[in-house]
């Protein structure tokens, strides 16, 4: 159900303060790493996406379980099964015309030739997206920020059998352009498309280790494919 005006501001206030003031303390460490500090600092980054909204909620007193911001047990099967469910099913849509794709734009568009040289540790390129980038963001942005922006506006769409509503489109937008609060590139634009079935994810399954999931292999499939082809060193 909708909120009313009154209240919607002050989820909108809350919002947009929780996400500037966490977006600029990131940006503060991954730039004072880059000024040569040690990357152990990078911690701090995951550390904010998962306790600012836990933080949050306690100021709010509500609990942070009423929002999808909790991984499920190991022994919880069904969440799993059903969160590597969906997964399977994206990825098997997506990789034949996403390699496709990728070949293309950095052949014919970028004129970059493929290397073939693999990343030099892959089990490190997991964890790293898995547990430092995926997850806390996710927890951050669908967890909370989307779940919010539901209760303000509702859920009076139904896509592909999950409910979802304008803050599932405007969550994709914040996403994208919070990267570049932190650090600019051009193409973060495009980071709208895949958040979009991260959000639809979250809102089938209700919770975020679905769409984690999903974040993890974008990122990793990426950055395979950069090393392959030479954009970054392995």
């Amino acid at each position: 159900m909708m909120q009313s005006l009154e209240s919607r501001r002050s989820i909108y206030l809350e919002l947009a303060v929780m996400w500037l003031l966490t977006l600029l303390a990131i940006r503060v460490v991954v730039s004072v790493v880059n000024a040569g500090l040690p990357e152990l600092l990078l911690a701090i980054v995951p550390v904010l996406f998962l306790y600012v909204p836990v933080f949050v909620c306690w100021l709010r007193g509500v609990d942070s379980y009423s929002y999808p911001l909790y991984l499920p047990r190991f022994s919880d099967r069904d969440a799993w099964v059903e969160a590597v469910r969906w997964n399977v099913v994206f990825v098997g849509v997506i990789t034949v015309p996403y390699l496709v794709g990728y070949h293309l734009w950095t052949t014919v568009a970028m004129g970059q030739g493929y290397v073939g040289l693999w990343p030099s540790e892959p089990i490190k390129l997991v964890g790293y997206h898995l547990f430092f980038v995926a997850i806390p963001e996710e927890f951050f942005y669908r967890g909370y920020l989307q779940s919010r922006l539901d209760e303000a506006w509702g859920t009076p769409w139904k896509v592909l059998g999950a409910k979802v509503g304008w803050g599932w489109l405007i969550t994709c937008v914040i996403f994208a352009f919070g990267h570049s609060i932190v650090q600019f590139q051009w193409w973060h634009v495009f980071i709208v498309f895949p958040s979009l079935v991260f959000g639809w994810m979250r809102a089938r399954t209700g919770g975020v280790i679905c769409g984690s999931l999903c974040h993890a292999w974008s990122n990793i499939t990426v950055s395979t494919l950069d090393t392959l082809y030479g954009i970054v060193p392995p």
